[in-house]
């Protein structure tokens, strides 16, 4: 097993080496098996816990909010953890095989319905799906930060990236499009049952995306300085790094649009279109179109900066979903046909922003000789989780305010609900996001400018 290359070491040069498809593929791979309960979490979780655990959905809204702020209080911690692990494996890598197993564990246990009353369901709902977020974040942490560590160039980064969001969006399209047949399939009319087989398959499928993470990557850079500081001078720097921090606001925002069209998704389709079967057509066809525009991204940016393609990129997922609002409910394929459409536009998202991750802890290492690219990602993804938890539980909320009933025909105030946190509402918080983008000082110029002073030192120090 070879050992991470050093910045001082002659084959420092090595960390800007063009990376191998299998290692691309590989690294990939491992979103596949995070986006078997990512997508099941932002697509299925709340109707799980109000229509078949049968919890208030007010009380669900609550309870998504503080279970994912407990977590994403977790992320830094974590990400302070993998910044100092130190392995003949890397830091990063032994991660992938340390946590597969309890995540999918917990991912059982959390789509278990208990034998147990309405208090003792919401305390248990409570108490696994924290569970599970945890493991999450024990693996999700040390993976994110590996893409910044595997190579020092920005476009292979890019490339790097949109292989892990193709598959991230292909493991979505799995979800979407099976995970509903899945349940009644395994379930046999027991849909609890069902729930329960269906995560228990998907970790097994998890646990081998990971595994393939760990056998197939590298970690090719080190920080200059192998003196690790604290987890306070992390944090310090980070606040001191301006194009994180518009990141940061950035990926909250996003996170909202996101969460909140696929969260609400499901309810549209069941209580507004009063068409639940074509659930999975809808969402599936949304994930693949996702993928398409996930494996786009290294073209547009060979021809548009990042900060700009992100820009024009949110501000028509916010022109497009607020024209959702005016379809007529018996106009489907016009439905399916921009909610398509929008998901082309959403794909290239997370690519982007990722990436941009990377770039701001080369920005950190430039300005301090300090590099924290774990404690980068896991700041990040606090931002991201807690922009899920405000989506979920504001649909939740949204939901108990206008009268929602599960498994009932809806009022018409629930349905206007339904339909505003699906368009109107996401659309508004897409163009917020464009135009914070504008703040994002790490333009193609400056970010050449930071690596090449950063190689230049490397190159001195061997």
């Amino acid at each position: 097993m070879q050992h991470p290359v050093q910045a001082g070491h002659p084959g420092a040069r090595e960390a800007d080496a063009r990376l191998p498809l299998r290692e691309k593929v590989g690294y990939g791979i491992g979103d596949f098996g995070f986006n078997l309960y990512w997508a099941n979490i932002s697509a299925f979780l709340l109707i799980f816990y109000t229509d078949v655990m049968g919890l208030a959905a007010g009380a669900v809204g609550t309870m998504m909010l503080v279970t994912k702020l407990v977590d994403a209080a977790t992320d830094p911690f974590m990400g302070a953890v993998a910044d100092r692990t130190r392995s003949r494996w890397g830091r990063f890598r032994p991660w992938m095989l340390w946590g597969a197993l309890p995540l999918a564990f917990a991912g059982v246990l959390t789509w278990t319905v208990p034998d147990l009353d309405g208090g003792g369901k919401l305390l248990w709902a409570y108490a696994t799906f924290t569970l599970m977020m945890l493991a999450y974040t024990v693996l999700s942490m040390p993976y994110s930060a590996l893409s910044g560590v595997m190579t020092a160039d920005s476009q292979q980064r890019t490339t790097l990236i949109s292989f892990r969001f193709i598959a991230a969006f292909a493991g979505t399209t799995v979800v979407n499009w099976f995970t509903l047949d899945l349940v009644r399939w395994l379930g046999r009319g027991d849909e609890p049952l069902g729930w329960q087989l269906t995560l228990g398959l998907y970790g097994i499928v998890a646990v081998a995306c990971f595994a393939v993470v760990f056998a197939t990557t590298r970690e090719r850079i080190q920080p200059q300085l192998q003196h690790q500081g604290t987890m306070r001078q992390d944090v310090a720097d980070l606040l001191d790094n301006r194009p994180w921090l518009v990141l940061f606001a950035l990926a909250l925002i996003i996170m909202v649009t996101i969460v909140m069209r696929s969260g609400s998704l499901v309810y549209y389709l069941k209580y507004y279109v009063a068409r639940p079967e074509l659930t999975g057509l809808f969402l599936g066809s949304y994930s693949v179109a996702l993928a398409v525009g996930a494996a786009s991204t290294p073209l547009l940016t060979r021809f548009v900066e990042k900060k700009r393609l992100l820009m024009w990129l949110m501000a028509a997922v916010g022109v497009l979903s607020c024209a959702m609002y005016f379809i007529p409910r018996e106009q489907i394929w016009t439905m399916l046909a921009l909610n398509i459409l929008i998901g082309l536009l959403l794909g290239p998202k997370s690519p982007l922003a990722f990436s941009m991750y990377a770039d701001c802890a080369d920005y950190t290492e430039w300005k301090t000789g300090r590099r924290a690219t774990a404690m980068t990602f896991a700041a990040a993804a606090f931002s991201q989780k807690f922009g899920g938890a405000l989506a979920s539980a504001a649909i939740a909320w949204m939901l108990a305010g206008m009268g929602y009933v599960a498994n009932q025909a809806q009022s018409d105030a629930s349905q206007l609900g339904i339909v505003l946190l699906l368009t109107v509402i996401p659309g508004v918080v897409a163009l917020l996001a464009a135009w914070v983008m504008r703040f994002y000082p790490l333009d193609d110029a400056a970010l050449g400018q930071v690596q090449a002073e950063l190689q230049a030192r490397r190159e001195a120090a061997a």
